[in-house]
């Protein structure tokens, strides 16, 4: 019977301590009200068979026209200067070789998107275009520890009038906004690393957003196919962070989707923006 006690006693304290790890912001948190009621498009209202691909000024004006908030990847060129891009690397965009950050800007601006005239944006530039118009989900993508983009895209994000949220897979730079600036509504981005062949112990802890208790997100953005994700569903049931989705394909999806998220990102369809 004392061996059951003490099993049990174990299990018990690493509920606990997952609980813990994984518990993310409090309830002071920054309203979320303005963020809802809203669909963001995904890296802008783009079709990469067109001439307004992924994260271009084409596909962010064609957002603002329709009214959608949208979403937007940020990372720094080799001279420091945020733009706007997904992949770390630049072949499935642009055709060629290296990553952004080997590039200055001006070499960057000498690439097209999808083999249109459009150019790989700056982050300054996608923030004249907005001009506050509609809300942005702002990812910041960063390698390893490499946290630089923070302070230097948050600098132009302080300058703009308009409403934002930022988000990162990265809890360092979810971190940096919790010790820099906890008034920004602040995401944590995750899916199922495991499920999708990425299966290190690196992505275990990523999966199961156990850095949260250091982050402590405002909200969680997670894959639409991986809802079911036990941290996840913890995350935004039982701790009450608001629930984020990425990327909504359909109408149908969209409809399924609302029964599990409060925020949609969504891409490759026309919906409904309500």
């Amino acid at each position: 019977m004392l061996v059951v006690w003490i099993v049990l006693g174990i299990v018990l304290v690493m509920m606990l301590l997952y609980l813990g790890m994984i518990k993310p912001a409090g309830t002071k948190r920054p309203d979320k009200a303005p963020f809802l009621g809203v669909l963001y498009a995904h890296r802008g209202l783009h079709d990469n068979e067109t001439d307004a691909p992924e994260n271009s000024m084409a596909a962010f004006r064609k957002a603002v026209e329709a009214g959608f908030g949208m979403e937007l990847d940020i990372q720094l060129s080799k001279d420091k200067v945020p733009v706007v891009f997904h992949d770390f690397t630049l072949k499935r965009v642009c055709g060629v070789e290296g990553k952004i950050r080997d590039y200055t800007l001006q070499e960057l601006k000498e690439f097209r998107l999808y083999g249109t005239k459009e150019q790989i944006p700056t982050l300054a530039q996608v923030l004249e275009l907005v001009d506050g118009k509609v809300p942005l989900i702002v990812e910041f993508k960063g390698e390893n520890t490499d946290i630089s983009l923070c302070p230097i895209a948050d600098k132009l994000l302080r300058e703009y009038k308009g409403l934002y949220c930022v988000e990162s897979f990265n809890p360092l730079m979810v971190i940096w906004y919790k010790k820099h600036h906890k008034e920004i509504f602040r995401g944590q981005l995750s899916e199922k690393f495991f499920t999708h062949g990425k299966k290190s112990a690196f992505h275990f802890v990523l999966e199961n957003m156990m850095l949260n208790f250091l982050s402590k997100p405002d909200f969680i953005s997670y894959k639409c196919t991986d809802y079911d994700a036990l941290s996840r569903r913890l995350c935004c049931g039982l701790f009450k962070a608001t629930a984020v989705t990425w990327t909504i394909k359909s109408a149908e999806e969209l409809k399924e989707m609302r029964k599990h998220f409060e925020i949609f990102i969504f891409e490759g369809f026309m919906p409904k923006n309500s």
